[in-house]
């Protein structure tokens, strides 16, 4: 027995420093195995990818329902659609939701898991909607790409030839790039205009450098550039130009740029940075797929590439792999039950929704991604200009009163009708000059407003609370403040300050000003949530008084309870 006891004993001794040099052996290479710091149970099946932005983690579910979870952990709301809902989840920069049911209808939801609205478009998203910089949400459905203002009015709309094979996603520009099955590649600005590219072979990525060229990535591991011309209006072929890169080894699946080296996960699961710069590949290194392909494993080769100052990051169903920027791995980690590609958010923590119905949080970095923010998400990286009233346009050609009456009705049947498309910054300009000038008479001015508001930029934001601050008449104050409620979002937090400020620092009395202050600021806490809304609370708390007249009273008493 003391023989068998001293043979346990030195077989323990042998063993433990086996698996010390093996854990010392995976930390050197940079193999993350450890626990997740929260866990959830969703009481479902993720979809795909968890969007994390604002602070939280969304994820869509097959039975219908988004949850919501803080970075923390903690569960924030549950929302179900009553229907079955596609894959696709986008998150604007105030936090907001935007999804769609299998039968064709898009959903808005804002933070705090209330439904804002809904609208038909035609059939399921067939990718993510993205969100433009100035709010408009670009949303693809089977064949089309429907273009709607943040609160749900519909700007225009494209009918392709061919389904997507590579989603639309923002350019360095602020319209969006995509590509059909049918091997043409679109170029679509925030009102419609579009260029077209016929190529010759099929492509498997798009990138947009900073210089403005969309860099096509083959499928056989060869670079082309697409021109633009000044035209927007192009139906024919623009300018290909083959760059002079080297040829990739191998198929690209994935692939990011960030200034002037451009990143791409192959199908052999090796990873290559090339300079464009140089015109040579810098270095390439071995992803968690390429290390599940060398011990003879099965690996999915649908994944997401992250490219920021941090370093380069891929991910997919399997797991996730970091590299520095001079290609050293910093780790990389297996997923042996995900539902979806994880998502890597800006607070060095991957999301990752499991088979088993459970949300996994792992945090793999305490590097932070550093992001200009407001309010709410980060700052977009440009401006429509949409904002811009262009005063040297604006005084020249005055108008005639049934000219502008006539303008006024033309805009107002394509935005009821969502024909708005290339006319939009035209007619942003006309009603700017409507709506400010005191020589109208006022119920165009009321009218150009009012249109303002449908149009919907959050960038005409600072305008319409300038109308507001400066404008003596009480119908045209009305007016701006119920054009600011129309648009919904204010990320930076100008439009609730401005009614913040005329209530605790002017005298208003006019009943029909108050109750549109009290009708905007709801609008935009429903819209926004926290904490914009612990400001608008306060407005409307104020507009609640009893000295105030009872119509105010009954509109703020009501925004405060929709907002419970």
């Amino acid at each position: 027995m003391y023989s068998s006891l001293r043979k346990c004993v030195i077989l323990f001794l042998t063993a433990v420093p086996l698996f010390a040099q093996n854990y010392e052996a995976q930390r050197e290479q940079g193999l993350i195995t450890i626990e997740p710091f929260w866990r959830q149970a969703l009481g479902g099946a993720v979809l795909s990818l968890p969007s994390v932005q604002a602070q939280s983690a969304v994820v869509a579910l097959d039975g219908g329902n988004i949850r919501a979870y803080s970075t923390a952990g903690t569960p924030m709301w549950n929302y179900s659609s009553r229907g079955r809902i596609s894959e696709f989840v986008t998150r604007s920069r105030e936090g907001t939701s935007y999804f769609s049911r299998t039968n064709g209808t898009l959903i808005a939801v804002n933070r705090s898991g209330r439904e804002l609205w809904r609208r038909n478009i035609g059939g399921p998203l067939s990718a993510k909607v993205i969100a433009g910089w100035d709010g408009r949400l670009f949303v693809p459905a089977e064949k089309n790409i429907l273009c709607y203002t943040a609160s749900g009015t519909l700007l225009w709309r494209k009918t392709l030839d061919s389904s997507f094979t590579i989603s639309p996603k923002l350019d360095r520009g602020g319209r969006i790039i995509f590509a059909l099955e049918n091997n043409e590649v679109y170029s679509v600005d925030p009102y419609g205009n579009t260029h077209l590219w016929i190529l010759s072979k099929t492509p498997a990525a798009l990138l947009s450098s900073e210089q403005r060229q969309i860099i096509v990535l083959y499928t056989d591991g060869t670079m082309e550039t697409l021109e633009m011309s000044e035209d927007w209006f192009i139906t024919a072929q623009s300018e290909v130009h083959s760059i002079t890169l080297p040829r990739l080894p191998s198929s690209p699946i994935a692939a990011a740029i960030r200034g002037n080296n451009l990143a791409a996960l192959l199908d052999d699961g090796r990873t290559v940075l090339v300079s464009t710069d140089e015109r040579k590949i810098l270095w390439t290194g071995d992803s968690h797929i390429r290390e599940l392909l060398k011990n003879n494993g099965r690996a999915e080769m649908e994944a997401e590439m992250l490219f920021d100052e941090r370093g380069i990051f891929i991910l997919s169903r399997n797991g996730a792999t970091g590299f520095s920027h001079e290609g050293r791995r910093l780790w990389y980690m297996f997923l042996h039950n995900a539902a979806a590609i994880p998502a890597f958010g800006e607070d060095g923590v991957l999301y990752s929704g499991g088979r088993d119905w459970i949300l996994y949080a792992y945090k793999i970095e305490e590097r932070t991604l550093r992001t200009e923010n407001s309010l709410y998400g980060p700052a977009p990286e440009g401006s429509y200009r949409t904002g811009n009233q262009q005063s040297s346009l604006m005084s020249e050609n005055p108008l005639l009163e049934y000219e502008i009456k006539s303008r006024l009705e033309q805009i107002d049947f394509a935005v009821n009708t969502g024909r708005v498309g290339a006319n939009e910054p035209a007619w942003m300009t006309f009603l700017f000059m409507i709506s400010a000038s005191q020589e109208q008479h006022i119920q165009y001015r009321i009218g150009a407003l009012h249109l303002l508001g449908q149009l919907g930029s959050r960038e005409t934001i600072p305008w319409l609370a300038n109308i507001f601050r400066r404008e003596t008449e009480p119908m045209v104050r009305a007016a701006a403040a119920a054009a600011i409620g129309t648009i919904g979002v204010d990320p930076d937090g100008i439009a609730i300050q401005t009614f913040l400020y005329s209530m605790l620092q002017s005298n208003i009395r006019d009943e029909q000003v108050l109750t549109a202050i009290a009708s905007a600021t709801g609008a935009l806490c429903r819209f926004s949530g926290p904490p914009l809304s612990e400001t608008g609370i306060r407005i409307l708390n104020l507009l609640s008084d009893n000295s105030l007249p009872s119509a105010v009273r009954r509109r703020a008493n009501a925004e405060l309870a929709s907002l419970r």
